[in-house]
């Protein structure tokens, strides 16, 4: 989801009206129960994958082989892609719940990289383990500074005219893609090409091992639920006055086309779950996701 700041005294501009709490939260004109739906979608996502690495966690320290079950370069695609999403927030000048939902999913990505590292070098200590444990620190000083550094920094301009979905909307009249959209959505096309790399590495890994032993179902469960989630936002919000429909499809596919990609892609890491459950013991047999 992409909200834009907007000033103040702008709600009367909402055609057709709006629900005030969308409108005082995300600066978002909800004209009917379609926009309302949409964001109400959008909002459930953004809880699904903000929790789903919690699952993870409590995998990896009950387990213990978060660094053999977990494939690291799906674990820095991920973080790519959110990164990816934190630099548009600070460059689209989002609300600040966006800005924290995107520095939220980069600290959590920082811990799940921090626990991969932390089991690797406890069973085969290594000289690379304090400057990698000192990058990670900074890395999450800097992830937990950002938003500081965001509401020091000047002012953009207020807009007076309302613009929804501002990121990759178009105005009646204007250019096709001004300079923000243009960035917006190169950034947009490089975090979802990450978000679909680092499956890639997670499915070879679980075949190699022919074991999903260690990885938490419900991480990749959370993210399936949250990327159908976000789909159906965004294609059930009414496109800008003056916009067809089709355009409005075209601004958004970057996102749409991440968030189905890693869906097919979950998909067959699912069925990788089902096929090798039967290699487990019986005594690590269990549900895929807890009852």
């Amino acid at each position: 989801m992409v909200w834009k700041k907007l000033g103040p005294g702008n709600f009367s501009d909402c055609p057709n009206g709006s629900r005030r709490w969308i409108w005082d939260v995300f600066g978002e004109c909800a004209q009917d129960g379609w926009d309302e739906a949409s964001v109400g979608l959008g909002l459930i996502s953004i809880v699904c994958f903000a929790a789903s690495t919690f699952p993870q966690y409590i995998k990896a320290c009950r387990t213990g082989n978060m660094d053999q079950a977990l494939s690291l370069w799906f674990l820095l695609g991920w973080i790519g892609g959110d990164s990816c999403n934190l630099i548009g927030s600070f460059l689209a000048d989002q609300l600040p719940l966006q800005t924290y939902t995107a520095v939220y999913y980069v600290l959590a990505d920082l811990v799940m990289l921090s626990l991969y590292f932390h089991y690797k070098f406890k069973k085969r200590p290594s000289l690379l383990s304090t400057p990698i444990n000192s990058a990670l620190l900074f890395i999450l000083g800097m992830a937990c500074a950002a938003p500081l550094l965001r509401t020091t920094g000047p002012v953009a301009a207020r807009r007076e005219v309302f613009r929804g979905r501002t990121l990759l909307s178009v105005e009646p009249g204007s250019k096709p893609f001004t300079q923000q959209e243009i960035i917006g959505f190169v950034i947009g096309s490089v975090s979802s090409m990450l978000y679909l790399l680092s499956r890639l590495p997670q499915i070879r890994t679980n075949f190699l091992r022919k074991s999903t032993r260690g990885v938490s179902y419900s991480l990749f469960a959370l993210v399936m639920l949250g990327n159908t989630l976000y789909g159906l936002s965004v294609l059930l919000k009414n496109p800008e006055v003056g916009e067809s429909e089709g355009s409005y499809v075209v601004h958004h596919l970057p996102w749409l086309v991440g968030s189905l990609g890693v869906l097919l892609l979950d998909t067959v890491i699912s069925i990788q779950f089902l096929i090798y459950r039967d290699t487990a013991t019986s005594s690590e047999r269990q549900p895929l996701l807890p009852s």
